[in-house]
C-alpha cells in the first residue's frame, strides 16, 4: 500500500504546474534542491513543483566603470 501512495504522489508532482524535471533542469545549467535555493544561486523553474526547485548560480556581478 505504501508504495502505491510513494507512485501517486511522485505522478501527481510530475504532472503538476510548470515542473519541467530534472533533465530540462540540468541541461539547462541548473541543479534540483529540495526546499530552497543556496546562496548564490536563483529559482529558475521547477523539477518537480511546489517542493524540487532548479535552481541555477546567479551571474557574476560586473564592475561598473
Amino acid at each position: 500500500m505504501g508504495i502505491l501512495v510513494f507512485v501517486f504522489i511522485f505522478i501527481s508532482l510530475a504532472q503538476h504546474g510548470d515542473a519541467q524535471g530534472p533533465d530540462s533542469c540540468n541541461h539547462g545549467g541548473g541543479l534540483c534542491r529540495v526546499g530552497s535555493c543556496d546562496s548564490g544561486e536563483y529559482l529558475a523553474q521547477y523539477c518537480f513543483e511546489p517542493i524540487i526547485l532548479c535552481c541555477k548560480n546567479l551571474p557574476p556581478s560586473t564592475p561598473e566603470s
